[in-house]
């Protein structure tokens, strides 16, 4: 009795962080008394006086499975849908119409969340019964996006809480959302959803679309952290980035939906608290197959990404799939070709050699000459591993070769050995490179190499974007991006992650890869920026001046589509060191010249203090998520990470003197964080462990824990 009466507290104190009342004698009653003779331990109900639903309280000592009977029997005699229960430390629910089983929530779901889940659940239909818009999905003849929306209807009242879409680039996620929306909104199966995007560029994009597809449908988009959800507003667009620092203000139930684009990151391994927090039915939409082969030499992240994402929605495969494959075949994608040639330094699989000699030491800076006499010193000549390239060395020569190829294949084409020539379309390009430093030092050479194109020397025909959510992010990113689709100028567009994944350009005619990546999963999503289909676009062209698309197994046999391919990796011998400009000869090696024709397979714009504040908040959360600790330390912890984030500009570490000042000086202060957590030693156990994890290099030696009595606090 003892244990349950000191669950009963923290139950209370759950019940007011989801906003009960539990002192207006109205919203909760304890010890409800039933008909039978029986009383329930507390009963919820709504504004009008009406029972919602029932919570049994057991001790910390009891497993949870033991009030099920007794849940159940309480919520039978009073007529209510839902059940909770709880000892405290685990909140467990049930739609007792709807679920078979109880499962396991973060918060007990708020009144207002309670009582719309109530009136949605009374008016119910099945949504099978409700015909989908073709004016948003299934229109001319993609009959795929309708099949993916009953698959999901069927999965949805089937019971199923966790799915998930792998469609292919340009095949129309985005429009299959939107439809699917509407058909659960109408069938009262849904009546707040959420979309989540890792990038606020994708968050726009989605905004536009949901205004132009669901007019009656009130959609929004959370512009940053500190914004509250709007309530009124049936549709949430939100970036992942301010979902986790946001998602515990609001209670488990308050998103009936939660739809996840590009869900192929590994959020869910890192990140996966935030969307577990929200008690909706959970779809996953990605472009990037889910599905990986038992290769051994698959990138590292792609098998943790895959194996994350699988792991999250408990599939093995894909609830639905339409492959890039299936889509050119259907005439929705654009199939493409592949121009492969690259430098003789950048063929050089096993590391090039770079001699002494061959240096033009007068063009060298102070810095760049010092650091390569030491290098020099150890050897000459020098073993450079191409992948070093524009990380630790760049070549001048290198990009001016690859632009120059450029320029020379659109104007004249490739002549192949059988005498056939081909040649690329003129139109929008996208070039991928590896750093800020070279994206600007390639749209400054293409810029220079089509100057006769552009009409005045001021216009841009080629310019860069840089979104690594970092201090070398693009400031005026979206605006180039905007320009890009948009405007004549610029014509090419050079980026570094902004352009990778989500971003929808159907004139796109140019991929050019300058940039070598492992990773199978970013090589789709690079090649599935040139897809979609525009007027008089019947192909695109993938330029590879890397050989990144022979690692990736894409050639002219056709891949076998819905795996991702990897091929074995090269191992370099060279061993640099850091970012040397070698000023040396590089060309084009005509031996790498060759036309391959493939007909198959498949933020947010932050200031310095909010992008800290959110990459803090981040981390800490990654951090929780690797802990262990109970709904008492748990609460504490949330408030010491809106401290954080609230003076991120000035923190390099949180200390346990802040406890004494407010907020947290409202809640108990020192002495409550001692006390939660068992003693001073354990506390500052944990402060030390959570700034190595936030502020890492940052963060200061603690200060020695004594034994002796800590003295008062002057407030």
């Amino acid at each position: 009795m003892a244990n349950e009466a000191f669950a009963r507290v923290k139950i209370d104190q759950l019940l007011r962080d989801a906003d009960w009342r539990l002192t207006d004698g109205r919203s909760i009653r304890f010890e409800y008394p039933l008909d039978d003779g029986g009383k329930a331990d507390y009963v919820l109900f709504d504004r009008q006086g009406r029972a919602l639903a029932v919570l049994e309280a057991k001790s910390t000592s009891v497993d949870l499975t033991a009030g099920e009977a007794q849940g159940l029997r309480y919520a039978d005699g009073l007529d209510v849908p839902f059940i909770f229960l709880s000892n405290g430390e685990e909140v467990w629910f049930r739609d007792k119409g709807q679920d078979a089983h109880f499962r396991r929530v973060e918060t007990v779901f708020g009144p207002d969340d309670l009582a719309r889940r109530k009136a949605a659940r009374d008016v119910r239909r099945n949504p099978l019964d409700i015909p989908i818009d073709t004016r948003i999905a299934g229109a001319d003849g993609r009959i795929h996006q309708t099949a993916c929306i009953d698959v999901l209807c069927r999965e949805i009242v089937a019971g199923r809480r966790k799915m998930l879409v792998e469609m292919a680039t340009g095949t129309g996620k985005t429009r299959t959302a939107a439809a699917l929306l509407k058909r659960l909104f109408e069938a009262s199966w849904v009546t707040r959803a959420l979309f989540v995007v890792d990038r606020n560029t994708l968050a726009i994009q989605a905004e536009d679309a949901f205004a132009e597809h669901l007019p009656h449908l009130p959609c929004y988009r959370v512009p940053r952290s500190g914004r509250r959800f709007q309530d009124e507003k049936r549709v949430t667009i939100v970036t992942l980035q301010t979902l986790v620092n946001e998602y515990e203000k609001y209670s488990s139930g308050y998103f009936d939906l939660v739809i996840v684009d590009e869900c192929h990151r590994s959020i869910y391994g890192q990140w996966r608290g935030a969307l577990d927090h929200f008690d909706g039915v959970k779809i996953g939409l990605t472009a990037t197959p889910c599905v990986m082969r038992d290769d051994p030499d698959a990138d590292v992240e792609d098998r943790a990404a895959v194996r994350d994402t699988l792991r999250f929605f408990e599939v093995n495969r894909p609830t639905y799939s339409y492959g890039m494959r299936e889509a050119i075949a259907d005439g929705h994608l654009v199939p493409y070709e592949i121009y492969r040639a690259m430098t003789a330094r950048t063929a050089a699989t096993e590391g090039f050699p770079v001699a002494r000699s061959e240096i033009d030491w007068d063009a060298l800076d102070a810095a760049t000459r010092t650091e390569l006499e030491r290098l020099f010193a150890e050897g000459d000549p020098l073993t450079v591993d191409p992948a070093a390239l524009e990380r630790k060395f760049t070549i001048p020569e290198r990009n001016r070769a690859m632009v120059r190829e450029f320029r020379q294949v659109l104007e004249e084409g490739y002549v192949l050995p059988n005498g056939v020539r081909r040649a690329p379309d003129w139109g929008k390009t996208i070039v991928f490179a590896v750093t800020k430093r070279h994206a600007e030092t390639l749209a400054r050479m293409f810029d220079e190499a089509f100057a006769d194109r552009k009409p005045n020397a001021s216009t841009r025909y080629a310019d860069f974007v840089v979104s690594g959510l970092g201090p070398d992010d693009t400031v005026d990113g979206a605006a180039k991006i905007k320009r890009f689709k948009k405007e004549p100028f610029p014509q090419i567009l050079v980026s570094v992650n902004m352009l990778d994944t989500g971003f929808d350009c159907p004139e796109v005619r140019n991929i050019v890869m300058a940039r070598f990546t492992h990773s199978s999963i970013l090589y789709q999503q690079m090649r599935g920026r040139g897809t979609r289909q525009a007027p008089g676009k019947d192909r695109f062209t993938i330029w590879d001046f890397t050989g990144v698309t022979l690692r990736h197994g894409d050639d002219e046999d056709p891949g076998e589509g819905g795996a991702v391919i990897v091929r074995p990796a090269e191992k370099p011998k060279g061993s640099p060191r850091q970012m040397l400009t070698l000023d040396v000869h590089d060309a084009i090696d005509p031996a790498t010249r060759e036309w391959v024709t493939v007909d198959e397979t498949g933020h947010a714009f932050l200031d310095a203090d909010e992008a800290r504040a959110e990459a803090l908040g981040a981390a800490l959360e990654t951090w929780l998520d690797s802990q262990t600790f109970n709904v008492d330390q748990l609460r504490l912890l949330h408030i010491v990470k809106e401290q954080i984030k609230a003076n991120a500009a000035e923190l390099a570490s949180f200390n346990s003197g802040r406890f004494d000042a407010p907020p947290l000086s409202m809640n108990g202060g020192f002495q409550r964080a001692r006390a939660v957590f068992g003693g001073e030693a354990e506390l500052e156990a944990v402060l030390t462990s959570l700034n190595e994890a936030v502020f890492g290099d940052r963060a200061p030696e603690p200060a020695p824990v004594s034994d002796a009595p800590r003295p008062p606090r002057s407030h």
